[in-house]
């Protein structure tokens, strides 16, 4: 096994819907596995069988993984405290993914266009409060 390093997400349980949606939006292989489908012999706590063990999306360029959070503490999940960045090849490419994320429930947090360093970027908070930061070079795109 080689080295790598994925983003990891932990959602009040609904880690099954955001993946699925990711993957509507984004493509990839989704790789999902529920506590119902292991063995729980031996488990330090009782899950719900439907609860997301491990979920992963694997993309260009990267992986997601994350699971369904298994105690009662509230995480905050919509921040700016952090986002998931993904440079795509062109403009038009990025506009189509925010494009998707807001249909899909989502607000636009930062519009997509020219920054003052010459490249594309923007932002957009999907429906699950994940902030997700898009970015494409400039090259030979005027708008």
């Amino acid at each position: 096994m080689s080295t790598s390093l994925a983003t990891y997400i932990s959602l009040p349980g609904s880690t099954a819907e955001a993946f699925e949606h990711w993957h509507e939006v984004f493509g990839g292989e989704l790789n999902l596995l529920r506590y119902g489908d292991t063995p729980m012999e031996g488990m330090p706590f009782e899950p719900d069988p439907q609860a997301v063990a491990h979920v992963t999306l694997s993309l260009p360029g990267g992986e997601l993984a994350g699971g369904d959070s298994v105690d009662d503490r509230d995480y905050p999940v919509r921040d700016t405290a952090y986002s998931l960045l993904y440079t795509v090849d062109s403009p038009d490419e990025a506009r189509r993914l925010i494009g998707q994320l807001v249909a899909g429930g989502g607000s636009e947090n930062m519009p997509f266009e020219q920054a003052p360093w010459g490249d594309w970027y923007g932002q957009v908070f999907d429906r699950f409060g994940v902030m997700w930061a898009f970015s494409t070079a400039a090259v030979g795109e005027a708008g």
